[in-house]
Protein backbone atom coordinates (compact mmCIF):
# COMPACT_ATOMS: atom_id res chain seq x y z
CA UNK A 1 0.00 0.00 0.00
CA UNK A 2 1.02 3.79 -0.30
CA UNK A 3 0.29 6.73 0.92
CA UNK A 4 1.00 10.19 2.41
CA UNK A 5 2.42 10.18 5.89
CA UNK A 6 2.73 13.67 7.96
CA UNK A 7 6.28 13.58 9.64
CA UNK A 8 6.22 14.01 13.50
CA UNK A 9 9.09 14.30 16.03
CA UNK A 10 8.07 12.56 19.54
CA UNK A 11 10.57 14.00 22.25
CA UNK A 12 11.48 11.36 24.71
CA UNK A 13 13.41 11.46 27.91
CA UNK A 14 17.04 12.08 26.68
CA UNK A 15 16.82 12.12 22.69
CA UNK A 16 13.88 12.73 19.87
CA UNK A 17 12.14 9.91 17.72
CA UNK A 18 10.80 10.76 14.74
CA UNK A 19 7.92 9.31 12.73
CA UNK A 20 5.48 8.91 9.92
CA UNK A 21 1.70 9.01 10.79
CA UNK A 22 0.22 5.87 9.15
CA UNK A 23 -3.39 7.39 7.79
CA UNK A 24 -6.86 6.37 9.44
CA UNK A 25 -7.69 4.26 6.55
CA UNK A 26 -4.50 2.31 5.63
CA UNK A 27 -4.12 1.57 8.88
CA UNK A 28 -7.68 0.59 9.24
CA UNK A 29 -6.38 -2.25 6.75
CA UNK A 30 -3.22 -3.41 8.25
CA UNK A 31 -5.52 -4.18 11.53
CA UNK A 32 -7.68 -6.19 9.18
CA UNK A 33 -4.60 -8.69 8.27
CA UNK A 34 -4.82 -11.75 10.22
CA UNK A 35 -1.11 -12.31 11.74
CA UNK A 36 0.55 -13.14 14.81
CA UNK A 37 0.23 -11.12 17.85
CA UNK A 38 3.78 -9.11 18.55
CA UNK A 39 4.56 -6.94 21.73
CA UNK A 40 3.30 -3.68 22.20
CA UNK A 41 0.82 -4.14 19.06
CA UNK A 42 3.53 -4.12 16.88
CA UNK A 43 3.42 -4.96 12.92
CA UNK A 44 6.45 -5.82 10.85
CA UNK A 45 6.80 -4.15 7.75
CA UNK A 46 8.98 -3.31 4.73
CA UNK A 47 8.57 0.55 4.46
CA UNK A 48 9.56 2.68 1.06
CA UNK A 49 10.43 6.21 1.18
CA UNK A 50 12.19 7.44 -2.04
CA UNK A 51 15.19 5.49 -2.61
CA UNK A 52 15.22 3.77 0.83
CA UNK A 53 13.54 0.48 1.59
CA UNK A 54 14.10 -1.28 5.02
CA UNK A 55 12.39 -3.54 7.07
CA UNK A 56 10.86 -2.68 11.05
CA UNK A 57 7.94 -2.06 12.94
CA UNK A 58 5.45 0.26 12.94
CA UNK A 59 3.25 0.86 15.99
CA UNK A 60 -0.32 1.49 17.51
CA UNK A 61 -0.84 5.20 18.36
CA UNK A 62 -4.18 5.77 20.32
CA UNK A 63 -3.59 9.39 20.39
CA UNK A 64 -3.31 9.44 16.76
CA UNK A 65 -6.05 6.39 16.16
CA UNK A 66 -3.52 4.60 13.55
CA UNK A 67 0.07 3.43 13.13
CA UNK A 68 3.36 5.28 13.33
CA UNK A 69 6.36 4.15 11.32
CA UNK A 70 10.07 5.08 13.09
CA UNK A 71 12.02 6.95 10.90
CA UNK A 72 15.16 6.37 11.97
CA UNK A 73 18.39 8.76 11.22
CA UNK A 74 19.60 7.29 8.71
CA UNK A 75 16.63 6.99 6.70
CA UNK A 76 16.06 11.01 7.27
CA UNK A 77 18.87 11.74 6.23
CA UNK A 78 19.34 9.74 2.88
CA UNK A 79 15.72 11.18 1.92
CA UNK A 80 16.15 14.49 3.12
CA UNK A 81 12.75 14.29 5.75
CA UNK A 82 12.77 17.24 7.89
CA UNK A 83 11.15 16.94 11.84
CA UNK A 84 7.82 17.79 10.15
CA UNK A 85 6.15 17.58 6.26
CA UNK A 86 4.49 15.05 4.33
CA UNK A 87 6.43 11.60 2.92
CA UNK A 88 4.74 9.21 0.53
CA UNK A 89 5.57 6.09 2.11
CA UNK A 90 4.79 2.70 0.55
CA UNK A 91 4.66 -0.24 2.91
CA UNK A 92 4.41 -4.08 2.71
CA UNK A 93 2.93 -6.37 6.00
CA UNK A 94 5.84 -8.91 6.53
CA UNK A 95 3.59 -10.48 9.57
CA UNK A 96 0.50 -11.51 7.34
Amino acid sequence: MEFDAEVFRWEARTQDWYFAAVPAEPSADIREIPRMPRGFGAVRVRATIGGSTWQTSIFPDASRGGYVLPLKQAIRRAESIGSDGVVRVGLEVLDA
